[in-house]
Formats: structure tokens, C-alpha cells, sequence
């Protein structure tokens, strides 16, 4: 089916923004790409030592006098892809495909989180039939590796107290609060000693990944956490040595890929090993992991420098100690997770001299929160490890009297004739750092729906699209005061 015209709008937007790379810290082109377009429109933009954008939208004709409405979502993406993958999404234009009801990218992340919000914002700017209040339109920079850009938000750049967040991921669905968040970062000293033997490269590959919020009930495997494993396995023979470890690409992204590189005696015997690790990790991990891989190939070159057998434990027992996944689900909501970590990336400094690792701590609760970033402290101490663990961000306490809620509730009944769902969420979402940064605003969170953000089999349901994009008019309308249709 043939999306609608305004949705089709909006997709010619999104394909627009998608030809612009833009990673986190990576926005600048994009930002100045959408003041221009602004400014073609004779709209006012504003922006913040950090790099926040506002553009600035008057009322409907009539409607000046309503209240000013804040629509916001963030200008960067997660840049995921798979090792085939045509393009790097991080400095190439995406490439879009069409597949039924869904919109992927080739190998790549989308970008639907957060672009879709930017291209559904430009098109209430441009359609006819839209009736709105004066609009400001904010576009954060840096959300999906911290929420710098909401931490550091410039409060006198916005106006109006009433916010539509639109990076929810599914239709039908109104959120009203999320989980905050503490990053940990760890680094070990590492020595290495002069011993030449060939190397190989152990790969743990295949995995799914997806988002460290939203995906993380699903209990999908972590790429860093199966390499401890092999390695763990792998080095209870003498002659398996480590040169170096990474896994991960991002803080909030369950890693999906990780690798070591390693001296071994005798090579087949290593794979036979590492044969019967998948066999038992994959009947372990089920179906969520079909593509779960573990494979040995020669790089071809010579290794000068091997860990010390002390410094390799203390890695493989710390990526062992570290946890992942849920730690812990709501007492009060059926099936929300309350608490979680994600072990993200792994990355061997040779400069350094050292091990960094990002630890990524999720929870509704403060007190769970603290509780478990000492737990991974501990874990870093026990091997020797250094931890610093940043303040974090707020999570976001849902008013179930707002007066914003009660008619998103009554807008979306009367267009489709049955009730949304209103949910917490376990994933960051900007709302909770603005709504500190800025006193009093009223906030609700929605979105089309979107399928495993943060990985390249992330996509976009289309028909979702067409049902978000006219509720989001016909609510700005009656804040307005006047239905748009």
C-alpha cells in the first residue's frame, strides 16, 4: 500500500536528511544543512554554545495566542553496519530500501531514530492543511552517546513549556517516562613481553545487537562477554596467548561483533575447541541468537608482542566479572525492566599502555542505580582495574495528571476510536534532562514504529507513519484550539 501523501512528505524529508552523514559529534553538517532550509522559509533559528538548534515557527494565522509548543528529537544516529556493508553510514550518504511495509538501510543503521523526527517536524511546516500553535522546533545534538547535547541545553532557548518529544519508537504508544543512566569508564594497565609466534584473529560475530535499552529484556547475547568465554576456554591451554581485544562500537548498543588477537600452537585444535564453544553457547542463547559465530583466521602476520600471562588473566577476568543484561525488573510494572548494564566496548591502547572498557548502567530507580555502578567498581577493582563513573542523566518521572496527557488520550481516541498505551520505558530518552534543564515542562513522548534501532536490521514501519504523522496534527491543532481536520 501506497503511503499518503503527507507521509510520503515525510519520507521525501527523511530521504533528504539521509544523504547527510551525521554520527554523534558529527552534526555540524546537518545543523547547518536545516538553518539554511530555515531561513529559505524566513524562519528565525537559534543555537547554543553546545550546538542545539531552534527553529523558530509562528502560529497558524489566528492562532498566535495559543501556547508555544516545543516539538523536539535529535539530529544524531547510531552509525552501525555489518562487515559487508556497501557504505560507512557514519561519512556516506545511506542507502534507503524499500521493503513492503518497512524502510531499512542497506547494511546500515537507518536513522529513523532519530531522523524521522526531524523530516515529520519539516513537513507540519509545509502542509497546508495543518492548523498549529507557534512552534520550536528543538533539535539536540550528541543524544545517543549521553544526552550531552539535553545535559548542556541553553535554557533561555526555549520559550514554550509544553514539549512533544517524537523519538518513541512504537505507534500507538504514549510515553511518560524513562529510566536515567551513569556511564563507567574502566581502564587496566597492560604489559606485554617479546614473544614471536604467528597470529590469528578469534572473532565472535553474528550476533543480533539492537538497542541497550529497548532490546535488553530480550536477553541477546553480548559479543564481549562470548569472547571472555573462548578466551577464558581457549586459554586453559599454555600455549594461547592474547595481543590485543575489542569489542563494541557504542555505550548504548549491545555489542554485536568483538575480537582478540592470539598466538596459538596448533591452530585446528583451537578451532575444534572453539566448535564445540558455539555448539553449546548457541543451544545456550536459543533463537535469539540464530547467527551467533565463533571463528579462527590467520592474519598473516608475525607477532613481536604478547600480554603477560598476569595482565591476560586480569582482562579475561574482568570482562567476566563485569555483568550485562537485567538486573533487576519493576516490582510495580509487569514486564518493564527496573534496572540493567550493558557491557559496551572494549578497546586495547597499545599507546596507553592499557584496557578501556565503557560500561553503560540503566535504572527507574537512583538507589539501584548507585548500587550497581558500585557493583561494577568492584568488579574493576577486584583485577586492579581503574573506574571513573560519570553523574549521568535524570531519568524522567511520568505525571499521570498532566494535563498534556489527558488530551493526547482524547486526540488519539477520537481518530482511531480506541485508547493508546501509556508506558514507562527502560531506554534514556531526552525528556527527563530538558524537563530539569527546564522547569515546568510539560512533556509526552511518541513515534512511529521503529524495529532494532542501534543495528543495522534496524527499520521503519510505514504504516505506523501514516497514523503517527495525522494524530500529530490533529494534536497540535487542538492545542491550538481549533481541530486541524
Amino acid at each position: 500500500m501506497a503511503p499518503s501523501e503527507p507521509t510520503a512528505r515525510v519520507l521525501h524529508w527523511f530521504e533528504q536528511l539521509s544523504r547527510i552523514p551525521r554520527p554523534s559529534g558529527g552534526e555540524e553538517r546537518i545543523a547547518a544543512w536545516l538553518q539554511s532550509w530555515a531561513v529559505e522559509r524566513g524562519l528565525a533559528t537559534r543555537r547554543d554554545e553546545i550546538g542545539n538548534l531552534v527553529l523558530v515557527v509562528p502560529a497558524t494565522p489566528g492562532h498566535e495566542d495559543a501556547p508555544i509548543v516545543v516539538l523536539q528529537g535529535h539530529l544524531d544516529m547510531v552509525c552501525e553496519r555489518t562487515p559487508d556493508a556497501p557504505i560507512d553510514p557514519a561519512t556516506e550518504p545511506l542507502v534507503l530500501v524499500r521493503e513492503g511495509d518497512w524502510l531499512r538501510a542497506d547494511r546500515t543503521t537507518l536513522g529513523a531514530d532519530n531522523g524521522i523526527a526531524i523530516a515529520i517536524a519539516m513537513t507540519v511546516l509545509e502542509d497546508p492543511g495543518a492548523v498549529h500553535p507557534p512552534l520550536e522546533l528543538l533539535f539536540t545534538v550528541d543524544e545517543e552517546t549521553g544526552l550531552s547535547g539535553a545535559t548542556n541545553l541553553d535554557p533561555e532557548m526555549l520559550e514554550g513549556r509544553i514539549l512533544l518529544n517524537i523519538d518513541s519508537e512504537d505507534e500507538g504508544v504514549l510515553t511518560v517516562g524513562c529510566a536515567g543512566g551513569r556511564q563507567t569508564d574502566i581502564v587496566l594497565s597492560l604489559a606485554w613481553e617479546p614473544i614471536e609466534r604467528p597470529l590469528h584473529r578469534l572473532r565472535v560475530h553474528g550476533l543480533r545487537g539492537g538497542h541497550s535499552g529497548v532490546d535488553i529484556h530480550e536477553h541477546r547475547a553480548n559479543a564481549n562477554k562470548l569472547l571472555a568465554a573462548a578466551l577464558e576456554a581457549l586459554t586453559e591451554d599454555d600455549g594461547v596467548r592474547v595481543a590485543s581485544l575489542q569489542g563494541g562500537t557504542a555505550h548504548n548498543a549491545i555489542p554485536r561483533d568483538a575480537q582478540a588477537t592470539i598466538a596459538v600452537v596448533d591452530p585446528d585444535a583451537t578451532r575444534t575447541r572453539l566448535a564445540a564453544l558455539e555448539a553449546a553457547l548457541r543451544e545456550q542463547h536459543g533463537d535469539q541468537e540464530p547467527g551467533l559465530s565463533l571463528s579462527l583466521d590467520e592474519t598473516g602476520q608475525l607477532g613481536h608482542e604478547l600480554l603477560t600471562r598476569d595482565r591476560q588473566q586480569a582482562a579475561i577476568a574482568l570482562l567476566l566479572a563485569l555483568p550485562h543484561g537485567v538486573a533487576a525488573w519493576s516490582p510495580d510494572i509487569e514486564g518493564l525492566v527496573e534496572t540493567s548494564n550493558n557491557l559496551a566496548t572494549v578497546t586495547t591502547d597499545r599507546g596507553a599502555g592499557h584496557l578501556a572498557i565503557v560500561s553503560s548502567q540503566r535504572s527507574s530507580v537512583q538507589a539501584q542505580l548507585d548500587a550497581l555502578v558500585d557493583r561494577v567498581e568492584a568488579a574493576a577493582a577486584s583485577t586492579g582495574a581503574q573506574a571513573t563513573t560519570d553523574a549521568g542523566y535524570p531519568g524522567w518521572e511520568p505525571d499521570m495528571d498532566s494535563s498534556l496527557l489527558a488530551l493526547c488520550k482524547a486526540t488519539y481516541a477520537a481518530r482511531f476510536g480506541t485508547a493508546p498505551v501509556v508506558e514507562i520505558i527502560h531506554a534514556g530518552l531526552e525528556c527527563g534532562v530538558i524537563g530539569e534543564r527546564c522547569p515546568g515542562m510539560d512533556m509526552i513522548s511518541l513515534g512511529p514504529t521503529i524495529q532494532y534501532p542501534h543495528s543495522p536490521e534496524e527499520r521503519l514501519n510505514l504504516p505506523s507513519l501514516d497514523k503517527v504523522y495525522p494524530y500529530l496534527v490533529d494534536l497540535l491543532g487542538s492545542l491550538a484550539g481549533t481541530p486541524s481536520r
